[in-house]
């Protein structure tokens, strides 16, 4: 199968440590205020997941600063969320790049397995082929791929460029690291042509 998610709690422990090391560098450099940042996370429910996975593998890492007048929250980068969407962002990937392979029709018997529906793979769909390309994380990152990667075969072309090596873990690794910067407030931010502004 087309680079396997894996499925044991291990992975997604694995994530997790990730997770806690960008939420550290993130407290360590402080609000933009001045103030110190103190743990404010919060739970999701995300899906996507092993039914048996543990609920603290399920917060989102934040902060909020303790100056008063301020208590901005700084929300660090992520490689298990992807924005607000509700599914793991390995899923989100993985599941919308299925649907572009040789066989689409795997999709009814994969999708199922993560209990994604159609509408939903359609719009992850659209928002790789037409959202993604447009903000200024993929304008600037998307020069370091040669031979180009092809928009309009997001997010497979991604996964095929990341995944080269003998194991899958560090291959989701590097590429859920690569996406980091957009699971941030604002990290999707689509920049507007002139023609439309």
């Amino acid at each position: 199968m087309l680079h396997d998610l894996p499925r044991d709690i291990s992975f997604w422990r694995f994530l997790f440590q990730i997770d806690l090391k960008l939420a550290e560098e993130a407290r360590q450099k402080a609000c933009p205020c001045g103030g110190r940042l103190h743990r404010a996370n919060y739970p999701r429910s995300p899906r996507g997941g092993p039914d048996d996975l543990p609920k603290e593998l399920c917060y989102r890492l934040s902060f909020c600063c303790n100056r008063d007048g301020c208590r901005k929250r700084v929300t660090p980068p992520s490689v298990r969320f992807l924005g607000r969407k509700v599914y793991f962002a390995a899923v989100v990937i993985l599941v919308a790049a299925m649907r572009q392979g040789p066989s689409p029709r795997r999709v009814p018997e994969f999708s199922p397995r993560f209990e994604v529906g159609r509408r939903t793979i359609t719009r992850w769909q659209r928002f790789w082929r037409e959202q993604f390309p447009r903000t200024p994380f993929w304008k600037v990152k998307r020069g370091y791929f040669m031979p180009p990667l092809a928009v309009a075969a997001l997010p497979r072309s991604l996964l095929d460029a990341f995944f080269r090596s003998q194991d899958p873990v560090q291959d989701w690794e590097r590429l859920l690291r690569f996406l980091a910067p957009i699971t941030i407030p604002g990290g999707l931010k689509i920049e507007l042509s002139r023609a439309s502004k």
